[in-house]
């Protein structure tokens, strides 16, 4: 049961503070880099996928074992290293295998990776804490 709430509440944050960067901040970075690879229309199954297993694998991974051990640090730096890791397989593997695949936005996609990840586990950790 602690597993779907956490899976809840990280879903709802993730998608709050995802749909800020996806708004406001990345249309433009993201077209003026990589226009010319980028689909007219977003998918919205394969991005709910992503969202689901992220989410499930931020659950399983970071925050259920420092709910365990009741460690705010296993929360900060499981987050972190969650989201580098996760988005680094993603850019890595475009900028190995794609051509003229941008170094900026890997390094920005990187960054940005890393802060969703330990934003949604903090706030995550924090707000079953408060309810629960």
């Amino acid at each position: 049961m602690i597993f779907l709430e956490l899976y809840i509440i990280a879903f709802i944050v993730f998608l709050a503070i995802d749909a800020v960067w996806l708004g406001l901040v990345a249309p433009k970075f993201y077209k003026s880099q990589i226009g010319h690879l980028m689909a007219e229309k977003p998918n919205f199954i394969a991005a709910l996928v992503f969202y689901l297993i992220f989410i499930g694998g931020l659950v399983y991974f970071v925050l259920m074992p420092a709910l365990d051990e009741e460690s705010f640090s296993k929360v900060v730096i499981g987050g972190m290293l969650f989201g580098f890791i996760t988005y680094a397989t993603y850019d890595l593997t475009n900028l190995a295998t794609l051509k003229n695949w941008p170094l900026l936005v890997t390094g920005i996609d990187l960054l940005w990776g890393t802060v969703l990840s330990l934003s949604v586990s903090v706030v995550t950790y924090g707000v079953y804490l408060w309810i629960f």
